[in-house]
């Protein structure tokens, strides 16, 4: 049976990723979404692009863009350090790259630049990194930064006062664009919670994973999930991004 599976941020955490694969049983005849921030925590972002590269040549996949994507990229284009992205997890991409071809960081490159903004799929569910701030949709979007980088769209999401309706004149109108929004970008874990997390019709499938928490991959029409092992315990002599 083929399935639309949507993955969480990554951060680098090519173990975890290999590991929740499996344990989804992914096969080729799956759609694989991935919801960008494919580096900087753990140690193996230039592994993890390469496998992403070559996971790609194999069945569908669609490769959003995360904040982190960016600033890398910007890094690996200009070789100019950005201090605050250092500091949240650009190191560890930095010393990884250390021992990485020019031709592979070239491959990589091309990969981030090919990154999309958002995927909307025949049922008007939305994929996006982050959030928009359009009352019309991405589609208007008049700075597409904010398609990952945007957090009030979650916040919106999480403040609703669960009895109103969408019948309602001050129910929010970007929540009422899309059957469902599918985003990354802001750890669940900041609510104390490890599983993904579905407020009105957002569902926010980072877990955390950058941080203490697992990867999670889940089936959109199902909502059946599955998770790593949390990645301090795949990566135990490494802090990712709590450090």
């Amino acid at each position: 049976m083929k399935r639309t599976l949507v993955i969480g941020d990554i951060h680098g955490g090519l173990r975890a990723l290999k590991q929740v694969l499996e344990r989804a049983n992914v096969s080729e005849n799956d759609t694989l979404i991935f919801l960008g921030d494919y580096v900087d925590g753990w140690s193996e972002s230039p592994q993890l692009i390469g496998f992403l590269i070559e996971l790609g040549k194999k069945q569908t996949c669609i490769f959003i863009r995360g904040n982190h994507d960016e600033l890398a990229l910007h890094w690996l284009q200009n070789n100019i350090d950005n201090p605050t992205w250092a500091i949240h997890g650009g190191d560890a991409t930095m010393l990884a790259y250390e021992t990485v071809s020019d031709n592979m960081k070239k491959e990589h490159i091309e990969f981030l630049l090919s990154l999309e903004n958002y995927y909307i799929d025949e049922k008007n569910r939305l994929f996006v990194h982050a959030g928009f701030t359009n009352l019309n949709g991405v589609l208007l979007e008049h700075y597409p930064r904010m398609l990952y980088w945007d957090r009030t769209l979650w916040e919106t999401a999480l403040a609703l006062d669960k009895t109103m309706n969408t019948s309602n004149l001050y129910y929010p109108k970007r929540l009422t664009i899309y059957t469902e929004i599918y985003i990354g970008h802001t750890p669940v874990s900041k609510i104390g919670e490890t599983i993904p997390v579905q407020k009105a019709n957002v569902w926010n499938i980072d877990t955390g994973a950058a941080f203490s928490g697992p990867l999670t991959i889940l089936d959109i029409d199902t909502k059946e999930f599955w998770q790593s092992d949390e990645l301090p315990n795949l990566y135990p002599n490494e802090k990712g991004r709590s450090q």
